[in-house]
């Protein structure tokens, strides 16, 4: 199949590659070349592609950077995927778009499926929520995945974040009653190439097995990196205010991929075996 990734430089992007090209013919457009808030730019970049999927990674994923310019957010996540679907349409493409356990709102402690109703509760949220919305109103061919908490290699994240400022402070202060699912990029490229060799379209939530607070995630990588001695301290999010505040309860549920037969393994192994792909880089 032929498929363009946008957003290909990024973590996903990077592991989505990965995980494709060998049974797949691959095309990338990602900044500073093709920006996908340029409708027209981006609709030659795809007609030239000639793709029959596309995976759409692309995005504006600085959560705070979206509560202080919603505008902006809005123009990448939202009309960006507009332009992306639009896109799609033209080239005869399907499409299968990524998104965020943020647009499911957070207060319910028993965690979210697939076809709970959308309740956005932050700006980034809210650009994505609008995002799956063109999505599903232009587009009858089309994937919704949705990730959560991500790590792989090659970027900023939680991981990298809480290993830093461990070696470099001794000292952690962690939020608590934050629930997620960690979740490994590259155990989501896996999924996904399972999922579009089904051709089965429809929203999945594609995270790794299991759900704990942002403190129990810190203690786990402390644990794998040999800095159990180092104190974490746990806190509540009112003792951590942010511009854009997450949900309290972000879990998913991978019921539709289940049916399937796509799982995700647990997180802890996951992140065992991204912990020791981190340390060969450092």
């Amino acid at each position: 199949m032929r498929i363009l990734i946008t957003g290909n430089r990024g973590q996903l992007g990077q592991a989505l590659e990965e995980a494709l090209q060998e049974e797949h013919a691959l095309g990338g457009i990602d900044l500073p070349e093709v920006d996908i808030t340029d409708r027209a730019a981006l609709c030659a970049a795809v007609t030239a592609a000639q793709p029959e999927l596309v995976i759409h990674t692309a995005a504006y994923t600085d959560v705070e950077g979206c509560a202080r310019d919603p505008a902006l957010a809005y123009r990448i996540n939202a009309l960006g995927t507009q332009n992306v679907a639009l896109a799609c349409l033209e080239a005869g493409a399907a499409l299968l778009h990524v998104s965020t356990n943020e647009v499911l709102g957070g207060d319910n402690p028993a965690g979210y499926e697939e076809w709970m109703p959308l309740k956005p509760g932050n700006p980034y949220a809210r650009s994505k929520a609008a995002a799956e919305l063109f999505v599903r109103r232009l587009l009858q061919r089309a994937y919704i995945v949705r990730i959560a908490w991500a790590f792989a290699p090659g970027g900023r994240n939680f991981v990298h974040a809480i290993l830093k400022r461990a070696r470099t402070a001794g000292a952690l202060r962690v939020v608590a009653d934050e629930i997620g699912n960690p979740t490994y990029m590259k155990d989501v490229a896996a999924a996904i190439r399972q999922l579009i060799a089904t051709g089965q379209y429809g929203t999945y939530h594609f995270v790794n097995r299991g759900a704990c607070s942002r403190w129990a995630f810190a203690n786990e990588i402390l644990r794998l990196a040999g800095l159990e001695h180092v104190p974490n301290e746990p806190i509540l999010g009112q003792d951590y205010p942010r511009l854009s505040p997450p949900p309290r309860f972000g879990e998913l549920h991978n019921i539709a991929g289940a049916a399937l037969g796509i799982t995700l393994r647990p997180w802890q192994e996951a992140l065992a075996e991204y912990i020791q792909e981190y340390e060969r880089q450092e």
